[in-house]
Parts: structure tokens; sequence; C-alpha cells
């Protein structure tokens, strides 16, 4: 049996900012009814926290995204995500709801760097308002990255994380790379 890679298999760029490939990463689609007390306690009970629209709770490894009304990323090691599908699956019985493991088609790129080179970098890319009180830090913005669909927040002042399908993850890493070259500073943020 192969060993699992990633998409971007240890890719690395130095610009005004540092991007890298995150490595694998559990990623599980889960699809419920948010406002129904009873999913959210059944989640508790797994260790899932639904976040507050739009924001994120938890970190890479450990944690959960907003992506819409009835649709949380649920962030976890990428070993464990079929076994955590399989318990959130168990613990939502009897409930309407959806879980599945998409760690294998998607990919999880980090950015490193100062605030305003960070946001600079993305903005170049996203039509998504990438000021501080645009996009502070902890939110989640599903939008676009030039041509795809991507999904990006910053954890700090001085690192964020993009989310990308598996298949366009490369043509995103060199966006990203080419948005972050040494000299391309707009000095915006």
């Amino acid at each position: 049996m192969s060993e699992a890679v990633s998409a971007l298999n240890g890719a690395r760029f130095s610009g005004i900012v540092q991007i890298e490939d995150a490595g694998l990463a559990g990623m599980l689609t889960l699809r419920a009814d948010f406002t129904d007390d009873a999913v959210r306690r059944a989640l508790k009970t797994v260790g899932v926290d639904f976040p507050d629209a739009r924001m994120v709770v938890g970190a890479v490894g450990n944690g959960t995204l907003w992506m819409s009304p009835d649709e949380a990323l649920v962030l976890c090691s990428y070993k464990d995500a079929p076994a955590k599908s399989a318990e959130i699956a168990a613990a939502l019985t009897g409930l309407h709801h959806l879980v599945v493991n998409v760690s294998d088609a998607r990919a999880l790129i980090r950015l490193t760097g100062s605030d305003g080179a960070l946001r600079e970098t993305l903005a170049k890319l996203s039509p998504a308002d990438l000021a501080p009180g645009g996009l502070p830090i902890g939110e989640v913005r599903r939008t676009r990255l030039a041509q795809v669909a991507a999904a990006f927040w910053f954890a700090s002042t001085d690192e964020a994380y993009v989310i990308c399908f598996r298949s366009v993850a490369d043509y995103v890493f060199g966006l990203l790379s080419t948005a972050a070259e040494n000299g391309s500073e707009v000095g915006y943020f």
C-alpha cells in the first residue's frame, strides 16, 4: 500500500512572506442544522465546538471552521480523520447530518510573515476585504484566489492558512509565491 503524501509534498517559498505546504491534515466536512440543540450537544460529546458565523475555533489539528450556516470543516490530524468521522457520525445518529472525510481532496498551505505582508499577499489574489477590520484574526473567509475557490484565515498576526482543492494546490501555491515575491510590497497595510 502506498504512503499518503500532501498535494505539495513539502514545497516552500520565501519572499515577503514564507509559504509552505502544511502537510497532511485531517479535514471533515460536516453538514447539519447547527441551530438544533441536540446537534450541538451531540457534537460537544465528541469534542467538536461549532463556531459562530464566519469564525474558527481551535487550531489546525484540532479545530472547526464555519463554512456556511449548515456546514463546518472539522480539522484534526490526518491519521485520526477516519476515526473522527465515524465518531461524529455515531454521535449524530438519528439526527439529520452528513459527515465526509475530505482530507485527501484538500490541501492546506501555511503563510508566515508580518501582518501587513500576509494581508497584501492575499489581497493581490482575492476580492475579500483584507484590512484588519475586514478580516480579523480568527475569522474564516470563503472566497476565490484568482480563478479557484479557497478559504483562508489568520491564526495570528504573523500566521495565516489557505485551504483549497488538492487538484489546484500547485496553482494556488504558484499564485501565492508570485504575490509574495521580494520587491512586490505594496505598502498599503
